[in-house]
This record gives structure tokens, sequence and C-alpha cells, in this order.
């Protein structure tokens, strides 16, 4: 009887071709996962890159605004050179603090919170006893949760007296220019009418009262150049005026030379 053969059957899982077709899926599956990664990271790098141009290169990114929101301290404060208040000058005096003070506040960034802890570290002399004596009469806290506003408001009353105050009105309403000094005028206009702000409810009053003030050599040009602002106003004063003076030195100059040409012994023929 012939042997039987044995036949030795491949299952379906270990053939080459399916090894194959294994080997090709999980490759197949690492390659784009390992793509996917690197697509990733691309794009990653790409928005790393942009945010640091954004803040280094075009200033508009996160070191911009770091800069724009930290808080202003007391040496960032007195880096602005604000003016110290004595309290003996009046008027004068505290308006220039007050104004001095403000734009203090802009260009430090100075926050609400801050603005009388820092303001009041100028006060020198009897405006310091002053303002020691109200902290001590109604406390620390209410003191300083004051606004500027109020500060402002309690300082004017102190330091700024009505009857001051209509010696002032009175200057600025008598107030005219002296022989041709326009620019002399101008300074005294604008700092009394910044003394005496209540007297010009509108600009157009303001600048009615400077025109008033100007001398006839001068008055109907202004006038008839119509200022909308006192700015135009005071612009335009001293163009006339300086017109006018440099007419006034050439025909004087021309006066003196017809003097003297006609001073000059003839000729004898």
């Amino acid at each position: 009887m012939a042997p039987k053969r044995r036949t030795t059957r491949l299952k379906p899982e270990t053939t080459p071709a399916a090894t194959a077709a294994t080997t090709t899926t999980v490759i197949n599956a690492q390659l784009q996962a390992m793509i996917d990664q690197g697509v990733t990271a691309v794009l990653a790098a790409r928005d790393a890159n942009t945010n640091g141009v954004d803040s280094h290169n075009s200033g508009t990114g996160a070191r911009r605004n770091e800069r724009a929101t930290r808080e202003c301290t007391y040496p960032d404060f007195m880096k602005c050179q604000p003016l110290n208040f004595k309290g003996t000058e009046g008027v004068v005096e505290l308006t220039q603090w007050i104004e001095k003070m403000e734009t203090v506040f802009r260009i430090s960034n100075c926050s609400v919170e801050n603005q009388i802890k820092f303001s009041t570290c100028t006060l020198l002399g009897n405006a310091l006893t002053w303002w020691n004596s109200r902290v001590r009469t109604i406390g620390n806290d209410i003191a300083y949760a004051m606004t500027w506003t109020e500060l402002k408001k309690k300082m004017t009353e102190k330091y700024c007296p009505r009857t001051e105050i209509k010696k002032l009105e009175v200057g600025l309403w008598e107030l005219k220019v002296k022989a041709t000094d326009v620019i002399g005028y101008n300074q005294r206009f604008q700092e009394l009418a910044l003394l005496c702000g209540k007297m010009f409810p509108e600009e157009s009053d303001k600048i009615e009262k400077y025109v008033g003030g100007l001398p006839d050599m001068i008055h109907g040009s202004v006038v008839a150049s119509k200022p909308k602002t006192m700015q135009e106003a005071t612009e335009m004063a001293i163009e006339v005026m300086d017109k006018r003076i440099h007419t006034f030195a050439d025909r004087q100059t021309e006066n003196k030379r017809k003097q003297d040409n006609n001073q000059q012994p003839q000729q004898q023929h």
C-alpha cells in the first residue's frame, strides 16, 4: 500500500501575501501618523514665529501690551517732574500746580487710585500742614479715597477765595494792549482767562473780550478776519501788528532819507 502524502496547508494569515499586506498597512498608518505630527509641528512653529514677529517687529504684540498695562510707580510719577505747592502764591500758583499735575497724570499713566496719594506728596509748607490736618480729621481711608476733582475743589476753596478771583476778573476786563506789545497782552490775557474761566461760557465770548483789548491800529483787521478760535485771533493780532510796525519803520526810514537829501547843499553850476 502506497504511503500517504503529507500536505502542509498554510494558514491564510501566515501566507506571504497576507504578511505583505499587513506589513504595508502598518507602514502606511505609521507614515500617516508621522505626516500628521509633522504638519502639526510646522503649524505650531509658524504660529510661534508669527507671534514673535508681531510682538517684536510690529510693536503690537505682547510686549507692547505689557508696557501699556504696567502700573505707574511713585518713582515713575516723580520722573515727570510735578510742581510743588506751598499755598503762598494764591490763585496763580494753585492753577499752575493743577495744570502741571494733570499733565503728569497723563504722561505717567498714573492710576486713579494713586492720584491723591502721589499728588499730595508734592505739598509743602502751609499746604502740607492743611492736608495733614484734614487727614487727621477725616481719617486716612476717607482722605485717600477722595477723587482728584474733589481735591481740586477743596484746595480752590482754601487757596482761591472769591475776593481774589474778583480782583482778577476786574483786571481782565480792564486789560488792554500797552503800546504795541501784543505778545505780552496775549500772555497776560491767557493767564487771567484761565483763572477766571467762569467769565467765558463760550469760546466766542473769550474772543470778543480779547479783540476788544486790541489797539485801534489793528482792531479792525482782526475783526475782519472773523477768528473762530483764540489761537486764530492771537495769531492774526501778532501778524497784523508786525506788518504795522514794519510799515511804520519803513516810512520812518524813507522820511529820514528825504530829510537828509533836502539838507544837502545844492551844487553850484
